[in-house]
């Protein structure tokens, strides 16, 4: 079945993002560097930012905890655009590429609404999508089916015309789920390669 829309994923497939990029600067020590980002800070809790917490009551409830380390976690918040060095490599030149052959494109991210508010100011190619699905926004994060459903219904899109790219396996999962196709990212070339494989782009 041809492909009409291809759905992108933002983080890790169209820009960078690892906190480790400045933290590396703030906590020279790997071993206690791993420990803050594990502990202090970690995944979980910078999840539910992009379900939809707002980052002052994240920086809150991680102070309280962490009263030693409140400087360190007021930085997650204040120095967040530290942790996002720039586009993936190739990436935006495949997006680009998709949006001069005509392709359809869309966008849904697991983000914090404020830090994709800035993400858009700084990366123009993030306005330029039909439409954007923000878990934050939505208070739904992917794989939850619901999330893709959004898209779906929202812009009235057939799932099985859809590609969905993402770097994580379990969101790829989550699209298949719901009938897409999709492409679990790693590398732009790999990417290319399965764009034209499917006569996307030449």
């Amino acid at each position: 079945m041809r492909v009409d829309h291809v759905v992108f994923d933002v983080g890790n497939v169209l820009i960078e993002w690892d906190p480790n990029h400045l933290y590396r600067k703030l906590i020279p020590d790997p071993v206690e560097r791993v420990r803050f980002l594990s502990d202090v800070c970690p995944p979980a809790w910078n999840l539910e930012q992009d379900r939809g917490r707002s980052w002052a009551d994240a920086v809150a409830e991680r102070v309280a905890l962490f009263p030693h380390y409140a400087a360190l976690i007021r930085a997650f918040d204040e120095r967040w655009p530290e942790m996002v060095p720039g586009e993936v490599p190739g990436s935006v030149a495949l997006l680009e590429a998709l949006r001069a052959a005509g392709a359809s494109l869309y966008a849904i991210t697991n983000f914090s609404a404020e830090k994709f508010a800035l993400s858009r100011a700084r990366f123009s190619f993030l306005n330029e999508f039909r439409d954007v699905v923000v878990s934050a926004e939505e208070r739904l994060l992917k794989p939850d089916p619901a999330i893709y459903r959004v898209l779906l219904e929202r812009n009235g899109l057939t799932a099985a015309h859809c590609l969905f790219i993402d770097d994580s396996e379990k969101n790829v999962g989550g699209a298949e789920a719901v009938g897409m196709r999709a492409h679990h990212f790693r590398d732009a070339a790999t990417l290319g390669d399965t764009l034209r494989d499917l006569g996307l782009i030449s």
